[in-house]
């Protein structure tokens, strides 16, 4: 056994380099990330609030939305709530052990939540191509099935790619991980041992865990296409369209940042960090705190619900007063 890796001796830590920022503007670097982490649990909470409270809302699409909000809320607290505290920190490391958990964490809710959106997607197939059976195919106990399928999957299947990054040796005097946190790519880059293994690992199975979804929303959203093409006018295949809105908007979002991270060959690791970085700021900031706005601000149904939850709240209030 060779003494200078930290897998057998555990005693080094990995050293991350964080999100640069001259010293005078770290604070508004913090407020700013912490807007954010704040926004999104706000916003997400909101709406597994106002689904699991007005009966309008428990329906499929709006049961496996509660659940992307609560995916969405649990990736941004197990990553940016440790970024908060490094910005802050003079030196931002982390335990080997708790940047295993961070890698294994991000692929499974990543993982999971392509499948929820082939799930979302089947039920928006149903809503338009079988609307009169749409209701009797995806019943509570099936929606339940497809997101605890969803969770379940995510989780199993992430964990040869974390058991990848685990086993490699990494030297006492490595170089530092250029991320703000332990992100898969990122870290192998620090190994002492030849990752070409890993890579074909990690690439051979996240490319069917994002691609095979991914497939599946396409031929979903192929049969709407063609099942809105046969309605009869304009208007009723703008209505049909609208419905499938949100969604196609989410899967953009999702694909566009995950494939730049997770499916890039491995020869073009060597975009620049800074690169990187933007990229999972956007996944990891941006996109949970745009997921209940693109879902709630043109959805009148959840706008309904926002106002009747509010009108119980002021009668609460008055009672109360």
């Amino acid at each position: 056994m060779d003494p200078a890796t930290w897998n057998e001796t555990g005693t080094s830590d990995f050293l991350l380099l964080g999100l640069w920022a001259p010293p005078p503007l770290r604070p508004l670097l913090w407020a700013a990330l912490l807007a954010a982490y704040l926004a999104t649990v706000l916003g997400n909470g909101t709406l597994v609030g106002l689904i699991a409270l007005d009966q309008r809302l428990h329906r499929p699409m709006y049961r496996l939305l509660a659940h992307l909000a609560l995916l969405d809320t649990a990736y941004v607290s197990t990553t940016l709530s440790q970024v908060l505290v490094h910005v802050t920190a003079r030196r931002a490391t982390l335990s080997p052990a708790r940047c295993g958990a961070q890698i294994h964490l991000g692929i499974s809710l990543g993982s999971c939540e392509a499948i929820l959106l082939a799930a979302m997607a089947l039920d928006r197939c149903l809503a338009v191509c079988q609307p009169l059976r749409s209701a009797a195919i995806m019943t509570p106990a099936r929606c339940a099935i497809l997101a605890t399928t969803a969770w379940a999957l995510g989780f199993m299947l992430s964990v040869p790619n974390a058991a990848a990054a685990l086993r490699l040796p990494f030297c006492r005097r490595r170089p530092p991980v250029d991320h703000f946190f332990c992100e898969l790519p990122a870290v192998l880059r620090t190994a002492c041992a030849d990752t070409t293994a890993d890579h074909v690992l990690v690439y051979g199975l996240g490319t069917p865990i994002l691609l095979v979804p991914l497939a599946f929303i396409l031929a979903s959203y192929a049969l709407i296409l063609a099942a809105v093409g046969q309605l009869p006018s304009a208007k009723s295949r703008l209505k049909a369209l609208s419905t499938c809105s949100s969604h196609l908007a989410v899967v953009g979002l999702f694909y566009r940042t995950v494939t730049a991270t997770y499916l890039r060959p491995r020869g073009s690791s060597a975009l620049p960090a800074k690169r990187h970085k933007l990229v999972a700021v956007f996944y990891l900031v941006i996109t949970p705190v745009l997921n209940p706005l693109i879902y709630s601000l043109r959805n009148r149904e959840v706008h309904a619900a926002a106002r009747h939850a509010l009108a119980r709240f002021r009668g609460w209030r008055a009672v109360l007063s």
